[in-house]
């Protein structure tokens, strides 16, 4: 029988990005919060200190900060004909696990998806006719414009210490910036990392073909910086080791280099670790909680009342935990009623390898975020009408630094073992560098998460069973944007050069990104959404949902810029709405 413990007044579940961000916005509000991470401690010493943090082996190849899939996993399959196996073995996705979560491991790449996205089938509707939407096609606007996230864009930009230049203040079009971003409000808080070798050559391909490159912008910061909570960052030494790894300068924008300094000072906040939450447990109307249930390390349960209620874990646990928890209606493709588990969507990437004989690059020097980037091929900034298909790619030259055990990117046509393998490999390793497209992923009915009605947890709970494959419309925009990347390549005149499309059906295995949306999307409308657009549940009011399974499709930028930015959109509504009348924010 569970423990019940001492109430609070909220409770958050998961400590990454999003948790750090509710509970300093709620501490400061006069709330004592509770964090509980099913993972262990991690700081940025001793756990990321240099040369451990350095290991390729046992963090980008074994996956220490990633969650044990020999313990909790989910079960795929691309559609209904296939019965859904676990995965044994993280690949496409790697969830991170431990305080901090994905914020430690990520690459810092920073952006603000465009205003065209928060209202994308309207604006493709406009554009195009409403039948160039597929009726498969299960694309919706956001309940949130540009216009008014902006200023939560900027405030996460400014906490991480952002490096990039601007590309359109005030409305006014910025040289040196992406030209088709929003209008935004100031400057980037830092200057754009630097340039290396093969970003200058795509920058001047790019800009001779009449394209438009700009430096990706960056929370790995590039000079010292402190922060507007205080916290003091460090400049990044461009070591290469940012992937899949925590980084021991504090200079990647991560829970521990921003916020939980202070916030493990704060009196009102605790933080539990290896607390793995198992439900959110609702009154006998099942129209509020009460406060959620865990099982600690020695396998002890405890119930844990609570005010308030903070899904803030990986989205796709979070979608499991609703599911669980009872929580809304799980999505049924065949009826398309049910909003828990809908719209589930991932990120598209594809790529072009160049290989030049005359030309040497410093493959060890880099960052995670250190890129030249062109959009012109992204959203809705070319013509989609003649093409037939929905959403774009950004294309990008990336200097992340190659380490060695992972990177053997060899021309079509050389040796693939044994001595010539060997040689090949010793000869293009610094030689040779990836023009990348990664693109956007449109909702689809066929695409969603449920619960498995086979396999279970090792506390009896059923696993969450994905159902994904990409769309044509999905594969048609990646083989265009894949092209265009062939045609930059082309006009470097490498000497070798190889095209890898990406291609169907989806595969769970290799590594692709781990940029997964969907699943608690976010909406106007209960009946098509789980959360409302303050990420609001529509069913259990004192709970609220955060992070990129709140999106309804997923755009072809990465998504931790927008995740931060709702995390304060939703901390505000909840500090100067919900608080002062405890309910619903938007009427059902």
């Amino acid at each position: 029988m569970a423990t019940k413990l001492k109430p609070v007044d909220a409770v958050i579940v998961g400590f990454g990005w999003t948790g750090a961000v509710l509970a300093r916005e709620l501490t400061k509000a006069g709330l004592n919060v509770l964090a509980l991470e099913r993972g262990g401690m991690r700081d940025t010493i001793p756990n990321f200190a240099a040369p451990m943090i350095h290991d390729e082996l046992r963090f980008a190849i074994r996956h220490d900060l990633m969650q044990d899939a020999s313990r909790e996993t989910l079960t795929f399959r691309n559609n209904v004909d296939q019965t859904a196996l676990p995965i044994r073995r993280w690949g496409s996705f790697l969830p991170g696990n431990g305080v901090g979560g994905a914020g430690v491991h990520w690459n810092g790449q920073h952006y603000r998806f465009a205003p065209s996205e928060f209202r994308i089938r309207s604006h493709y509707g406009e554009r195009y006719g409403k039948t160039f939407i597929p009726k498969q096609m299960t694309i919706q606007d956001w309940p949130v414009t540009y216009d008014e996230l902006e200023p939560y864009y900027d405030r996460f930009e400014y906490l991480c210490g952002t490096a990039g230049k601007a590309g359109n203040i005030k409305g006014v079009i910025q040289e040196g910036g992406n030209p088709f971003e929003g209008s935004r409000a100031r400057e980037y808080p830092n200057p754009a990392m630097k340039r290396s070798f093969q970003m200058k050559m795509f920058e001047d391909a790019t800009r001779e073909m009449g394209f438009h490159p700009y430096v990706q912008p960056s929370s790995d910061v590039t000079q010292a910086y402190t922060n507007p909570e205080g916290v003091d960052m460090g400049s990044c030494v461009y070591c290469g080791f940012c992937e899949r790894f925590g980084c021991e300068m504090s200079a990647k924008a991560s829970p521990q280099s921003t916020l939980l300094p202070l916030l493990l000072k704060d009196p009102r906040f605790e933080l539990r670790t290896l607390s793995h939450v198992t439900k959110v447990n609702l009154d006998s109307g099942r129209k509020k909680s009460t406060g959620v249930t865990y099982i600690d390390s020695q396998g002890r349960e405890f119930e844990q009342p609570a005010d308030m209620v903070l899904l803030c874990a990986f989205g796709l646990h979070n979608a499991r935990l609703m599911m669980l928890s009872g929580i809304g209606r799980i999505y049924d493709p065949k009826t398309g009623k049910g909003s828990v588990g809908r719209n589930y969507a991932y990120q598209m990437s594809s790529s072009v390898t160049a290989h030049f004989n005359d030309k040497v690059f410093n493959p060890f020097m880099g960052a995670g975020a250190c890129a030249m980037i062109i959009d012109d091929f992204n959203y809705d900034n070319f013509d989609h009408g003649p093409l037939g298909f929905v959403g774009g790619s950004y294309i990008c030259v990336e200097s992340k630094g190659q380490r060695p055990i992972d990177f053997r990117n060899l021309p079509p046509g050389e040796p693939r073992w044994g001595k010539g393998w060997k040689q090949s490999v010793a000869h293009w390793y610094n030689r040779t560098f990836v023009i990348a497209s990664f693109g956007s992923v449109t909702a689809q009915r066929s695409n969603y998460l449920d619960l498995d009605p086979n396999y279970k947890d090792g506390f009896g709970n059923p696993l969450l069973r994905m159902t994904f494959d990409f769309s044509k419309n999905d594969l048609d925009m990646s083989k265009y944007c894949t092209d265009r990347a062939a045609d930059i390549a082309k006009h470097m005149n490498p000497d070798k050069m190889g095209i890898n499309y990406r291609k169907g059906p989806y595969s769970i295995v290799p590594y692709q990104t781990t940029h997964t949306t969907g699943g608690t999307i976010m909406g106007a409308d209960p009946t098509t959404s789980a959360v409302n657009r303050y990420l609001q549940s529509w069913d259990v009011p004192n709970v609220f949902v955060m992070g990129a399974g709140a999106f309804p499709q997923n755009p072809s930028h990465n998504p931790t810029g927008t995740v931060g930015a709702l995390a304060y959109w939703a901390a505000d509504a909840i500090t100067t709405k919900y608080l002062k009348s405890p309910g619903r924010l938007v009427p059902s």
